[in-house]
């Protein structure tokens, strides 16, 4: 089988992994997005202080509600 069947047969049973590099305006919505399609989502970022709030559940993104972060925890299980 090649690379682009595995991979969206990957994404069709949800079990791929998605990994976001950057978790600002654009990578914390997109890594919501992925988590409430089902997928597993880490999260990559420099700041260590972004990364601490995001793990708390708290969003610094004014277009992602704090609710949206915590859901997508609770979607996998985390704590």
């Amino acid at each position: 089988m090649d690379h682009k069947v595995t991979l969206l047969n990957k994404f069709g049973s949800r079990s791929a992994h998605v990994c976001i590099l950057g978790l600002g305006y654009v990578g914390l919505p997109l890594a919501v997005e992925f988590a409430r399609g089902g997928l597993t989502v880490t999260g990559i970022d420099v700041l260590e202080a972004k990364c601490a709030q995001i793990n708390r559940g708290e969003s610094y993104v004014g277009d992602v509600p704090s609710e949206a972060v915590v859901g997508a925890f609770e979607a996998k299980g985390c704590p």
